[in-house]
């Protein structure tokens, strides 16, 4: 269970820095922009280092709202439950 865990962690976060990546050219090469709500979705389901560090990288979405409060709350949240289950030893 954990090394499917693990895996899925990987690769979400491979996937949200793609599309972090992929949204930044589009916005410089004035095409179409991956919706915010995708990029959301993605650090929800687990990418939310990757859209952190992607921003840091990129340069992208860092002072855009209410993305970033957004993003913020999402990470809070995924950092309360891990918190919460490693205090109740799971």
């Amino acid at each position: 269970m954990t090394g499917a865990i693990l895996i899925w962690i990987a690769l979400v976060n491979l996937w949200t820095a793609f599309r972090f990546a992929q949204d930044k050219r589009a916005a410089v090469d004035g095409r179409r922009r991956v919706p915010e709500r995708t990029l959301l979705q993605l650090a929800t389901l687990g990418g939310t280092p990757a859209a952190l560090a992607a921003r840091h990288w990129l340069r992208h979405k860092t002072r855009k709202e209410p993305f970033s409060t957004r993003l913020k709350v999402i990470a809070a949240a995924q950092a309360a439950t891990i918190a919460a289950a490693v205090a109740l030893g799971w």
